[in-house]
């Protein structure tokens, strides 16, 4: 074999072994995970002060270490800020981004309705069912994802991943688990590409998956009131951030903050999560 030809055999492994596409990312707790094009991204803190304020965005005496905010409100100064992005329904409010020329990216029923979230009745369902609409989802969401690290965040959480949970009959409007994880691992990508870490947010079934599909870390709510902390912590280890809310909690905080399977940061809100002038402001936050 000409000399040339191994040389350049052996630069082509080399630059293999080195990173790029399937790179691992290190993650701070001795595990790697595959990601395309994945970016060195920051974890968000496992001790400090943290809140959860997508309904209300304030800042108090002494600031934060971890909060997460809705990708419409600012950073705040001094913490590491998470940016939440709804990746597999609608915002309210901006509907027309979807219904015009975009309405096939959204789910309908047997008839051909469009499917809303029975809890939030103004969001439609995305549909993720095809390579295609995976893609022209991506498109669209990806801009707020790059806006998000374009306003100083350092990583995302992506909601309601847990669409195939409970959107399960062809006659109603269904999503199937594969193409929702497919959309999600789309997310991973540009997040990673943008420099943000992402979490995974709720769906504790699918905690194994979507680690190895490239979460960074696991955002979750109530999962001490249904009994699945352990879900989170036993894939995600420290890097989980707990909400719980006043209106269902089985038993009283103190006991949530004993439970050994909680997230170091572990917290109470309201379920509006209001500002500290309204009346129904409720936090608290596990010590230790």
């Amino acid at each position: 074999m000409p000399q040339l030809i191994v040389v350049a055999l052996v630069v082509l492994v080399l630059a293999g072994c080195q990173g790029g596409a399937g790179a691992g990312v290190d993650r701070g707790d001795g595990q790697d995970a595959a990601s395309t094009n994945a970016a060195d991204v920051t974890l968000p803190p496992t001790s400090g002060r943290f809140d959860y304020q997508l309904g209300a965005a304030y800042e108090l005496d002494g600031g934060f270490d971890v909060v997460v905010r809705d990708a419409t409100a600012e950073p705040a100064a001094g913490a590491y800020n998470v940016c939440y992005v709804n990746g597999f329904q609608t915002q309210p409010g901006e509907a027309d981004r979807w219904l015009d020329g975009n309405e096939d990216l959204l789910l309908h029923d047997a008839a051909g309705e469009l499917v809303v979230d029975p809890d939030w009745p103004d969001e439609f369902i995305l549909d993720p069912s095809t390579e295609a609409k995976r893609d022209r989802i991506a498109d669209i969401l990806g801009q707020v994802i790059t806006g998000c690290a374009d306003a100083g965040f350092d990583a995302v959480e992506i909601d309601n991943l847990d669409t195939w949970t409970r959107f399960t009959d062809p006659a109603t409007g269904l999503i199937e688990q594969d193409a929702a994880l497919a959309l999600a691992g789309a997310y991973i990508d540009l997040a990673h590409r943008s420099g943000l870490a992402i979490g995974q947010k709720n769906a504790a079934e699918a905690a194994t998956a979507g680690r190895e599909l490239g979460f960074d870390f696991a955002v979750t709510e109530e999962c001490a009131a249904y009994a699945e902390c352990g879900s989170y912590t036993g894939v995600y280890g420290e890097h989980v951030l707990q909400i719980e809310y006043t209106d269902n909690l089985p038993a009283g905080f103190d006991a949530v903050c004993a439970d050994p399977d909680r997230a170091p940061l572990t917290i109470l809100r309201d379920r509006d999560l209001v500002g500290p002038d309204d009346a129904a402001y409720a936090y608290q936050q596990c010590e230790g």
